[in-house]
């Protein structure tokens, strides 16, 4: 059955805002979109759901933890990373496959009740994980993470759990491949990752650049995390070598790993040689502020991404190290960190939220979601804010990052797929 859900602002992203407008929905995906005056009379019979305030595709999430929502705690210890990641590995091993879906579950309904229709996951414990994202229906992908892996312990045991876990995927869950950092995945190990992904043509999502020890440990070899790594030990090439002499970006760039198919998660310590990189190999990186200084490690440079036209989506990252799930209150706060950075356009508004829509979008190299467009996905997603009768389309994307700065914002309904599955 078509629906025709209209609002007095709809922010298709792909295309200019469009007053009293409207979005026809057959199924899953769009039919049409424009003003609701012509859709109205084109299709007298459409059975019409008329919300308030700003209607958007649905918000799409570069990067996330979802099997982390339970580990709320651990956002307020005030601690830098390299401490924090110890705290988390701690806790992990309190928890059971059922505890893992519970957490993702509550992950899977904070996102919702904020817009977010799809996610870039990390997923380390995919039976608990993958069967309630599948079931969810949100989009996006889940990657695999390979975490804790040097050649021994990957020729052992590792590299069969991938494949393993790569095959045996809930149906209707698209996956990819998350070799986790430099500095917990040896570099033969990283490249054969990447290896094989590209042969299974899945996507890439690793965690590049994120704190200063991780600087360090590629750089040098030294460091917190070449100490935590010697206890755990893992013989590392990077702590045998003395480091690569390189930046974490410019390492795995050698390594080959860097492609259309790769996005990065934070890309904060990354200088113009670095982003460089990242533009030249067509890599979104995916930025999460917030995350970023909870755990103390340094700010993302958002006004050269800006600056320079490089690829980025919006993360959440995990309730571990983040106040919310929600991606609107991120996106304000990378607005935030632009302007502070002097970016002074009068683009940023509208290049935020692109960045929440299609950017996630992108960096998953999905053409589908974050925009409505005829064709797309019937993701969608709707927005109070104050005052909205003085909101204009044109103030509608800076009206939406100032409510949700200010904490005012509300999402009033969700739709996932052509189905509402949220009304605020």
């Amino acid at each position: 059955m078509q629906t025709l859900h209209s609002a007095p602002i709809v922010l298709p992203v792909s295309a200019d805002p469009i007053g009293d407008g409207a979005v026809l929905v057959d199924g899953d995906r769009v039919l049409a979109v424009g003003p609701r005056a012509e859709l109205l009379a084109a299709n007298p019979e459409v059975r019409e759901r008329a919300w308030s305030g700003v209607l958007t595709p649905g918000l799409v999430n570069a990067h996330a933890h979802l099997q982390y929502t339970d580990f709320e705690e651990l956002n307020s210890l005030d601690q830098p990373f390299h401490v924090w990641i110890g705290r988390m590995v701690e806790k992990r091993a309190t928890f059971t496959d059922a505890m893992w879906g519970e957490s993702t579950r509550r992950g899977l309904h904070m996102m919702l009740r904020a817009g977010i229709t799809a996610v870039a996951d990390i997923v380390t414990d995919p039976v608990g994980v993958l069967p309630p994202t599948a079931r969810s229906g949100v989009g996006g992908v889940s990657y695999i993470e390979i975490v804790f892996e040097d050649a021994r312990s990957w020729s052992e045991s590792g590299r069969a759990l991938l494949l393993e876990r790569l095959a045996s995927g809930p149906a209707g869950r698209a996956l990819g491949v998350s070799p986790h950092t430099p500095y917990t995945v040896a570099g033969a190990v990283f490249a054969d990752c990447v290896a094989i992904a590209r042969d299974k043509g899945l996507r890439l999502h690793p965690h590049v650049a994120e704190s200063p020890a991780e600087s360090e440990y590629v750089l040098t070899g030294t460091g917190p995390f070449a100490k935590s790594m010697t206890e755990f030990g893992k013989s590392m090439e990077l702590i045998r070598d003395g480091g690569s002499g390189l930046s974490p970006v410019q390492y795995l760039d050698k390594l080959g790993v860097f492609g259309p198919d790769v996005h990065a998660a934070h890309c904060v310590h990354c200088d113009p040689t670095d982003r460089e990189v990242l533009r030249a190999r067509g890599v979104y990186a995916a930025l999460c502020a917030r995350s970023n200084k909870i755990l103390q490690s340094g700010q993302p440079p958002v006004a050269d991404y800006l600056r320079e036209n490089s690829p980025f989506g919006i993360g959440t990252d995990s309730l571990a190290s983040t106040p919310s799930l929600d991606l609107l209150e991120e996106a304000a706060a990378l607005r935030t960190l632009a302007v502070s950075q002097g970016y002074e356009a009068d683009d940023l508004d509208r290049r935020i939220v692109e960045a929440a829509t299609l950017g996630g979008a992108g960096a998953m190299g999905l053409a589908d979601v974050g925009r409505l467009e005829p064709g797309a996905r019937a993701d969608l997603a709707v927005f109070s804010v104050p005052e909205s009768e003085s909101v204009t389309p044109e103030s509608a994307y800076g009206a939406l990052l100032d409510a949700a700065a200010a904490g005012t914002h509300k999402c009033l309904g969700t739709i996932l797929g052509g189905t509402i599955v949220h009304r605020g």
